[in-house]
């Protein structure tokens, strides 16, 4: 089964891309990179931009509005996410526990199969 683990990160976490603490942060993402693709399990993934550069668009009925920033206004910012193969949900879980992003949250999201054709 797919999961999408959507990594949501605390803002001085992710402030540490472009710090002195940029080679650690890097090293620890890398570490877990390589752990994941070397277990045959990954399917994807990217790591995003600051949200500062984000544009949200909102649709409604009658159009649509395109917004600077990210949609949600939260603590944590989307920093990135993998996709994965494992068996269950157990192994999904397993491996968002060991993403490294201390007091982040980290979103296990199955994915959908493939639309019936028609």
């Amino acid at each position: 089964m797919q999961y999408a683990l959507i990594i949501h990160e605390q803002p001085e976490e992710m402030a540490k891309r472009t710090s002195a603490e940029a080679p650690a942060y890097w090293a620890a993402w890398s570490a877990y990179s390589k752990a994941v693709g070397e277990a045959g399990i990954m399917r994807g993934g990217a790591g995003l931009e600051l949200p500062s550069t984000a544009t949200t668009v909102t649709l409604a009925a009658d159009g649509h509005q395109v917004h600077d920033g990210p949609f949600a206004d939260s603590k944590e910012q989307l920093g990135g996410f993998f996709l994965i193969e494992v068996p269950d949900l157990d192994a999904a879980l397993a491996w968002a526990a060991k993403i490294p992003s201390p007091g982040g949250k980290i979103e296990v999201r199955p994915l959908l199969p493939p639309p019936p054709a028609v």
